[in-house]
């Protein structure tokens, strides 16, 4: 039929503005700020730094190894090693990071320093409101800035930061089984080398005199 092409496109067009006033899935507007849409988990910004436990100086994953700052293609992220090492969550003593500074006017949110970081110490961050008047110090943000707990990695990356819990949580006790039989055989090689003493210093026996009958 001539003219069916023109009529269906018609019809659909009908159909799209009609639906955009009473169909839930059609009524797309947001009135931002007020109203926010829910950010999908895979969504990402910028990246932030990863702290467990409640002091984010002290549980700071990150080891300073500096693999994101080498790795960043805008070269965007700043590290200081500290001097001083303090233990990860197995007990492995770690150097931490003295200064870490990312320049957020350069950051392109590419995602890579989270890929190549061996720790699971730097993720990619949801926030997207920052906007500011102050273009150099402003958007220049410190350690202090960037570290946030746990608990909030898992509430923006729920799937990813279970899967990392769940590794992380096997390597500690696969640490402190690997301590417990460290010290158990450290303990026996004692007893040993104790009790090897205690007979070489022990007298020989006397020799037995024999009556005649």
């Amino acid at each position: 039929m001539l003219g069916s092409g023109l009529i269906k496109g018609l019809a659909q067009t009908a159909k799209n503005f009609f639906g955009s006033y009473h169909d839930p899935a059609r009524m797309v507007t947001v009135e931002y700020p007020e109203q926010k849409r829910v950010v999908p988990e895979a969504s990402r910004t910028i990246p932030f730094l990863v702290y467990d436990g409640e002091d984010p100086e002290l549980g700071l994953r990150c080891t300073a190894c500096k693999i994101c700052e080498v790795e960043c293609p805008t070269q965007c992220i700043y590290i200081v090693k500290n001097t001083s090492k303090k233990p990860d969550h197995v007990g492995k003593m770690q150097f931490h990071p003295a200064t870490f500074d990312i320049d957020i006017s350069v950051c392109m949110g590419c995602g890579i320093c989270a890929e190549v970081c061996p720790f699971d110490s730097i993720k990619m961050d949801q926030v997207f409101e920052l906007s500011t008047a102050d273009r150099f110090e402003s958007l220049l943000l410190h350690k202090q800035q960037l570290a946030k707990p746990n608990s909030y990695f898992g509430k923006i990356h729920p799937t990813e930061a279970g899967e990392i819990d769940i590794r992380r949580e096997q390597d500690k006790r696969k640490a402190e089984a690997k301590a417990k039989a460290d010290a158990e055989a450290k303990a026996r090689a004692a007893a040993e080398v104790q009790n090897a003493a205690a007979n070489s210093a022990a007298p020989p026996p006397s020799p037995q005199t024999v009556t005649p009958a």
